[in-house]
Formats: structure tokens, C-alpha cells, sequence
């Protein structure tokens, strides 16, 4: 790689030839403050806020996109630079709306930190503040454009990495906004509720619709048993919202928090993605053997369902029929547990922890409430128990650990892997191999499906069979691995595909790192990591081993793919209007 010698502030160092100014001062420990940018998404040098002095330049550049060359002088702190970022700086507050005590970005903003770290104690420009209306009819996505800074970094995630396109920069000048087309309520246009705009925004524009109330109040009510489900990526980003490091596994702890919370019962919905492996593993057992509709792609992901129906509907019939994990478990729970247990399934009340804003909207689906009743009653996101968590004045990282509640409270390290991109494609082939084979495989970590690539590929041996998967994360990774599809450039049996860039882990309601940590810290790969430790360390890692699903099968369903079955933990999906927007 070409290097070439740069000088910022006086430092004399040797960076690659195609580094920015900004990446040159990181290398050399040199923060320059950014707001707009966001490595690999954001890129467009809009928000001024990190200009420099270029030695021989005849205007303050934008560090983040002025490229190096050998003996390039930059001056990252003179008083034009410290002026003009604070002007730029007081300008953005000067539209902004001030409500910081009740923003639930409240010390977790971009915004407010630069105005720390810059020293803005008086705002020197008042003008016109906007007073735009708040979209929060989602399910999923509140939008508020009072908030919004502009930045682009929501609308660069959506277009250019999900390829949804929901949002955009509408209007000129001080009228600027991010919307969606003819102002729709997102609601009304594709969306597919990923919260991925969430994750990157630097403010509090963009929020999950915040569901805790219902929670507290379903809590309260001496007539309703209310249980509460985990997935598998909530275990291993929680811990950051108490200050623990990217990818700290706090099961234990959350297990914990949760009965201390007054739920009844505290489940893993890992337990209900062997569920799922088994149900899924049949089906494409069947469709291989039966010539059924092929490639199965797979369902777990309900943003990346929502993208099918409004711009695939064509791969609908290919999608499995399996629901989710934590739907077949809310579907579970109203029916064999409640039974099991003498509940009226009207007074069990579910609640879902999820690392997905998407999960919401799903919830909501009518499609999934097979006992006559919804199959999940509430979905809360990682943030969002955070927040019950701090409200209580729990002490978090004190707590002792504790085990999750039985009757189905054992899960294999196979459910545990759902989390991560690749991993439900994993899980089912550590079980449907030795589903057609009907002995113990060999091999039990399919590392050619893991990983951060866009799309992966792999042939592999199932008893004489060579299954051809497929796995892609990221909505945009999805689009073109189904155009490939379409125009005859590949065949597969078995595709994994999730909405979100690293799959659940990094999730639309997760922990939300700013971008001082995600430009030089793939989070990703932190709660991956422990996602995959947490699979090493567990006794059973195959989802068909695993006693409690056994047991269900023998005590209610009697067989993976039966009637009952099909009643309760499979449902349909439908082709959803796209652009133009009624």
C-alpha cells in the first residue's frame, strides 16, 4: 500500500495514500469533531463541523472528505477553525428544539456533546425556529423533524445501504426537512421498520415508539399473568446501556432485572428459535425431497419480510411459513403453557424483548394471533428495558445472576446463534443434516456461513445431499442477491436473509453507539464474539437435543410440521403496495 508523510498540528506521521484528513488525525490520536459523518454510510462533508486549515488552501476544508498527499500541512485547532465550528455549531442550535431534559437522546446525543466539548454557553443567532408535526403513527418509528439536524445520515442508511428509500431531503434553504414522499406519514410509504435511521441518527429525530407504559400498566393489573421473552442479541448489548463494554454478555443479570421487574415468568425466545429450526428444517426437508417452491428463504426477520411483500412479492410463495421465534413462542404460550398451567390464554399477557424496532410492526400483524388472541401483546426494544430498568433504580451491574424460568426455559447454543447473521442458517444445518442422515454428524460449526461479508456462499455435504446456501444481511445485500436469483445467475435451496447490516445483533432498537465509536469500532463484531461464546459454552448446541422442544412435541404438537402445528407456528404473508404511495 502507498504511504504517504503528512503533518497535522506539528505531528509528523506516515498514513496510506488513500486515508481522509480525518482518518489521517485519528491514526496520529487528533480528534476532529464530526456530526454528519458516519464511516462507509456518510461521507458528504455537509455539516462543516470538522473543518481544518490546509496549509496552502484558500478556505477551511471539510476533513472527513479532503484526501491526504505527501506533504500535506494541516492545522486542526487555529482560531478561524475553533470559530467557524462553533459558529456552524451555534447555528445548528439555533433551530434546534431545546426539550434535552425529556429527550430520550438525553446524554446519549452527538449534539449535546459537541456543545460540551466546544464550550457554546450562549447561542448568539435567534431566528425562526421550525414547528413541524410529529409522525409517530408507526407502529415502529417516531419521526420528529424539530430534532433533525440535517446531517443525512438517516437518509444516506436508508437509500444507499437498505435500499429502501422511505426517507429523503425534501425542500430548499431553511424549509429543508427530511421526509418521506408527498409527506406520508411513514406508515403510509415502505417502510419496513428496521430503526437502522434510529441507530445512526446523532439526535433524538428518530426514536422507537415507546411502549413501556403498557408494560407498567399491564404489570399492575392482579388479572393478567404477564410473561416476558428475551431474543438472543438483547443478552449481549444490554450490558452497554449500564456502561459495560461492546459485547459484554449479561444473560444472568437480564434474567434477573426482568423478575425484579414483577414479570411472572422470564423465557428465552432462544427456546422457541429450536422451535423454529425444527419446523423449518422440516420444510425444507420436504420441499427438497417433494419438489417444493425452492430456494426457502428463510422468515425470522420481520423488516426484511416487509421488504419482500412491497418489493418482491414474486419471492413470497418461497418464504418459509414458519413466524418468527418469539411469535411461535407467544403463540406457545397461549396455548400449550396456558393449558398446561390452568390460565385463561385471554389473561396471558406477552411481552417480547427485542433488538428490533421491526418487531413491533410484526406484533401487530393479525395474521399472527392463531389462539384468537394477538401472539405478543407488547414488544419493547433493548433501549426500552433499559429504561423500566433505570426507572426502578435497579443496580444493574450488582445484580446476581439468574437462571431463566421453566417450563421452557432451556434453549441449545443453535438458539442462541440466531442473533447473527448466518446463524439461523447454521442452526438448521446442524439439525436438518442429521435429520436426513438420522445420526450424529461429524462437524457442528458451519464457519463458511459466519462472518460480515455481504453475502456469503456455501455448498455443503448433508448425507450425500450438497445443500447450496445463501446468507445475506442488509436490505441492500438482499436486493441483490435476489436480482442475482432472478436473472438466472444463481440456484440455492436455503437462503438466510436479515434486515439488519450483522443480522439481530445490530438491530434497530439496540444500544446506540455513537459515531465516535462506530467509525472505528465495528460493533458488530463485539456482540458477535460473544453471541458465538455463549454457543461454545452451552451443553446442547442442536436445537432438535434440546429436552424442552422434545417434550413439546410429545406433550402438544406431536411432530415437527403437523397439523397443530401448522395452526399455530406458521401464518402467510401478502403483496404490500410500493412506490407511488396511494
Amino acid at each position: 500500500m502507498q504511504m504517504v508523510n503528512v503533518t497535522i498540528d506539528n505531528c509528523k506521521i506516515q498514513v496510506p495514500a488513500n486515508y481522509t484528513v480525518l482518518e489521517a488525525a485519528k491514526q496520529a490520536n487528533i480528534d476532529i469533531p464530526t456530526l454528519c459523518f458516519l464511516k462507509d454510510i456518510n461521507e458528504v462533508g455537509a455539516c462543516r463541523m470538522c473543518v481544518v486549515e490546509v496549509k496552502g488552501a484558500r478556505s477551511l476544508q471539510a476533513a472527513c472528505v479532503y484526501p491526504v498527499s505527501e506533504g500535506l500541512e494541516v492545522y486542526t485547532q487555529t482560531p478561524a477553525v475553533r470559530e467557524a465550528r462553533k459558529v456552524t455549531l451555534e447555528l445548528i442550535l439555533s433551530n434546534h428544539e431545546k426539550k434535552c431534559l425529556t429527550c430520550v437522546r438525553s446524554e446519549n446525543c452527538e449534539l449535546q456533546r459537541l456543545a460540551k466539548d466546544l464550550n457554546v454557553k450562549d447561542i448568539r443567532f435567534e431566528g425562526e425556529m421550525s414547528n413541524l408535526p410529529i409522525d409517530d403513527l408507526s407502529p415502529s418509528v417516531v419521526r420528529d423533524p424539530n430534532k433533525c439536524v440535517l446531517c443525512r445520515r438517516c437518509v444516506s442508511m436508508c437509500k444507499n445501504v437498505q435500499t429502501v428509500g422511505a426517507i429523503d431531503v425534501t425542500e430548499r434553504g431553511f424549509r429543508t426537512t427530511v421526509s418521506t414522499a408527498f409527506n406520508k406519514p411513514l406508515s403510509e410509504v415502505p417502510c419496513v421498520n428496521c430503526g437502522q435511521c434510529i441507530n445512526v441518527c446523532p439526535v433524538g429525530a428518530l426514536r422507537e415508539k415507546d411502549d413501556i407504559d403498557k408494560v407498567w400498566e399491564a404489570l399492575a393489573n392482579p388479572e393478567l399473568h404477564v410473561v416476558v421473552q428475551t431474543a438472543p442479541a438483547v443478552r449481549v448489548a444490554l450490558g452497554e446501556e449500564f456502561g459495560m463494554p461492546i459485547g459484554s454478555r449479561v444473560t444472568g443479570k437480564m434474567v434477573a432485572a426482568l423478575s425484579r421487574l414483577g414479570f411472572k415468568k422470564v423465557f428465552d425466545t432462544d427456546t422457541a428459535a429450536d422451535l423454529t429450526i425444527m419446523e423449518e428444517g422440516t420444510e425444507l426437508i420436504n420441499r427438497i425431497k417433494n419438489g417444493g417452491k425452492l430456494p426457502l428463504i428463510t422468515s425470522c426477520s420481520p423488516g426484511w419480510i416487509k421488504f419482500c411483500e412491497h418489493n418482491y412479492p414474486e419471492f413470497l410463495d418461497n418464504l418459509s411459513s414458519c413466524k418468527s421465534p418469539h411469535e411461535m413462542f407467544g403463540a406457545v404460550l397461549k396455548s400449550y403453557y396456558a393449558q398446561k398451567n390452568g390460565i385463561d390464554p385471554s389473561k396471558v399477557f406477552v411481552v417480547s424483548i427485542m433488538p428490533c424496532t421491526a418487531k413491533k410492526f410484526e406484533a401487530q400483524r393479525p395474521e399472527l394471533s392463531s389462539t384468537g388472541y394477538p401472539d405478543v401483546d407488547v414488544v419493547l426494544t433493548t433501549r426500552e428495558l433499559a429504561r423500566m430498568i433505570k426507572e426502578t433504580g435497579i443496580d444493574f451491574n450488582s445484580l446476581p445472576d439468574k437462571q431463566f424460568d421453566d417450563p421452557m426455559g432451556e434453549a441449545s447454543g443453535a438458539g442462541v446463534i440466531f442473533g447473527a447473521t448466518g446463524g439461523v442458517m447454521e442452526a438448521a444445518i446442524r439439525t436438518v443434516g442429521e435429520l436426513l442422515s438420522g445420526k450424529p454428524a461429524d462437524k457442528i460449526e458451519y464457519t463458511e456461513v459466519r462472518g460480515l461479508d455481504g453475502i456469503k456462499e456455501a455448498s455443503i455435504e448433508l448425507d450425500g445431499f450438497t445443500l447450496k446456501a445463501a446468507v445475506a444481511h442488509g436490505l441492500g445485500n438482499a436486493r441483490k442477491l435476489l436480482d442475482k436469483i432472478k436473472a438466472g445467475e444463481a440456484d440455492y435451496h436455503f437462503i438466510e436473509i436479515m434486515a439488519c447490516p450483522g443480522g439481530c445483533i445490530n438491530g434497530g432498537g439496540q444500544p446506540i453507539q455513537p459515531s465516535s465509536v462506530r467509525n472505528w469500532k465495528d460493533i458488530r463484531c463485539e456482540r458477535a464474539k460473544a453471541i458465538y461464546e455463549e454457543d461454545e459454552s452451552l451443553p446442547i448446541r442442536k436445537s432438535h437435543e434440546n429436552p424442552k422442544i422434545k417434550m413439546l412435541y410429545e406433550e402438544f404438537f406431536g411432530e415437527p410440521g403437523s397439523h397443530k402445528a401448522h395452526e399455530l407456528l406458521h401464518t402467510h404473508y401478502e403483496k404490500r403496495e410500493n412506490y407511488p404511495v396511494k
